[in-house]
Formats: structure tokens, C-alpha cells, sequence
């Protein structure tokens, strides 16, 4: 679950787990790639309050606006979430930050943002169907040019995805695992792809991924294998085995592991989506669920909100 904040005017802080608060104001964009539990306040020191207790519960049928505070200056949020089952989001592969805050890079990146939000909450507004006549597109398209200046911006990192990606012994490696995830792929075969000792690539995947590689390499095969399920007709057994598995009994069980239920019933628990090709010709499946909600308040007093 992806959660992000729009500062449609004024000025607002976030933390998480109550760390290091985070400054944004007009035009920035709050983002919380992995849905974080945090918390949103104003300048003035306040106790923090639970969001569900000044909230409607849903369902919605006209956007929901939230309005909490006293004698603070004004701040306005734009609030959303997106879903998706992207490797990117994984919270084990920590590609980005807990929680960051971007501005627009470009006067004509704003304006963009800008003008979607208005069209989503105009949308809301005016049609009957409330929330849901929003198109799921807007927040993915928002959330996509986020992540492009985060990333373009970034300070280089020396551990998460991003990183191993652009590390001369893990980039060969995982550019081999992830075009043929069904290769018979062991540690030996690993290093000699990235023309390295079984040690050093053992110990480059622990320092930069937080992984071993036969871990790496399975945590993969069952993200490949749960996009097939998803968005494919192939059986249970050929999924197996376009992921390197010869048994289909064992593939079941890692997937088990994984997911909590066997490959047949989560599948049958799953309606198909769309595809899109991913790295290395690998399928890949964003589903953008959700919302948009508007939050309107002085911001003397944080906010709690998940």
C-alpha cells in the first residue's frame, strides 16, 4: 500500500515511528512507499490525534473531507493510495525511503500535478458516483512522476535495490536472474555470471540487499510466478516451470510460504490484471486502487493517519 499527500497549500510536517519529522509545504508531494503508520502535524506542538476518530468510515459517496484543528495557520491536503504488487514496494527490498518529500522538479511537473489533483477532486465532487468515478489511472500517473524526480534526485544509496542495481558485481548477477529466472541458477552459476567469487557475491548481496543470493533468487521466482498466476491461463505446473521449478508440489509449498495459500487458491482469489512488461521482459502488474481525499485544517494539532 503506497500512501501519498499532496500540500495543496500551507505548511505541514510527517514522521514515522515518531522519527525525523519532514518538512513540506505548497506543491510538495508526501510519499510513504510502503504504507508506513505516521504522523502528520503543523508548527505549533499539539498532541496527536486519531485519524479514524475525526473520519468518516466509509463507504463514501461524496469525497471525504476532514477539517481538525484550532488556531493554527491553514494547511490543505490532498490524500491518496495506491496498491500495487510491484517489486519496487517490496518493504524487504527497501528501494526507497520510509517516507520522503518531493517537489516538482520543473514549473511544468507542478503544473501537471497540479491540474490532476483539481480534475480528480472536481470528478468527485460532481459526479454521483462519488470517490469511485475518480480514474484509478491519475493516482498511478502522480505517483510514477513522483518516483522519477525522487529518483532522479536522490542521494546515491549503498543499500537497497537501487543500489545493487548499480553495483558492478550484483548488476550482472540480478540482470542474469531476472531475464531467466528458470534457469538452474546456484550461487556458483551466479558468481561466474558476474564473473566473481561464490564468497564475494554472497557477501555483497548480504551488505547490499540484506539477502542471501539463493534467497534472492526464490523471493524473485515467486514474484514472476504470482504475476503469471494473475494475469495468465497457464496451469499451476507450467507456471512452475517458467519460474525453475521442476516439482509442483515444491512450488506450491514455497508459494504457500509466501503468499499463505497454494498457487490454485490465491489465483482463484485474484481477478486478472493488466499487463505491462517489466524488467528484463518479465511480467509486471501495477493495480492502482483508491483515492483521493481532501484534509482541510489549521494544523494546530498533528494527525494520525495509516
Amino acid at each position: 500500500m503506497i500512501l501519498f499527500h499532496v500540500v495543496a497549500s500551507g505548511t505541514c510536517w510527517v514522521s514515522v515511528d515518531d522519527g525525523e519529522k519532514h518538512w513540506a509545504s505548497d506543491g510538495d508531494v508526501i510519499v510513504l512507499p510502503y504504507g508506513d503508520q505516521h504522523r502528520l502535524g503543523g508548527v505549533k506542538d499539539a498532541q496527536a490525534v486519531p485519524l479514524m476518530t475525526i473520519m468518516q468510515a466509509p463507504p463514501w459517496h461524496r469525497l471525504p473531507v476532514i477539517r481538525h484543528g484550532q488556531e493554527g495557520s491553514r494547511t490543505d491536503l490532498v490524500c491518496g493510495f495506491l496498491h500495487s504488487d510491484d517489486p519496487l514496494f517490496d518493504p524487504r527490498l527497501r528501494v526507497f525511503p520510509r517516507v520522503f518529500v518531493i517537489r516538482p522538479a520543473t514549473s511544468a511537473s507542478a503544473g501537471w500535478v497540479q491540474a490532476n489533483i483539481a480534475y480528480a477532486l472536481d470528478q468527485a465532487d460532481t459526479s454521483p458516483l462519488g470517490p469511485d468515478s475518480i480514474p484509478s489511472r491519475l493516482p498511478e500517473l502522480l505517483l510514477i512522476e513522483v518516483l522519477r524526480d525522487h529518483l532522479r534526485t536522490a542521494p546515491a544509496a549503498d543499500h537497497g535495490w537501487v543500489a545493487a542495481l548499480r553495483d558492478p558485481v550484483l548488476r550482472p548477477a540480478l540482470a542474469a536472474v531476472h531475464q531467466a529466472p528458470e534457469r538452474k541458477w546456484n550461487v556458483e552459476s551466479m558468481a561466474r555470471t558476474a564473473a566473481t567469487s561464490r564468497s564475494q557475491l554472497d557477501a555483497r548481496f548480504r551488505q547490499v540487499l540484506g539477502l542471501s543470493p539463493i534467497r534472492y533468487l526464490t523471493d524473485w521466482r515467486l514474484h514472476v510466478a504470482q504475476d503469471l498466476l494473475a494475469t495468465t491461463d497457464l496451469s499451476v505446473a507450467a507456471v512452475a516451470r517458467r519460474v525453475g521449478y521442476d516439482a509442483e508440489e515444491a512450488f506450491s509449498r514455497a508459494f504457500k510460504r509466501s503468499y499463505g495459500a497454494p498457487p490454485g487458491t490465491w489465483r482463484a482469489g485474484h481477478r486478472p490484471r493488466r499487463y505491462e512488461p517489466g524488467a528484463g521482459g518479465q511480467p509486471r502488474t501495477t493495480r492502482a486502487t483508491g483515492s483521493i481525499s481532501r484534509t482541510a485544517g489549521t494544523m494546530s494539532r498533528p494527525r494520525s493517519s495509516r
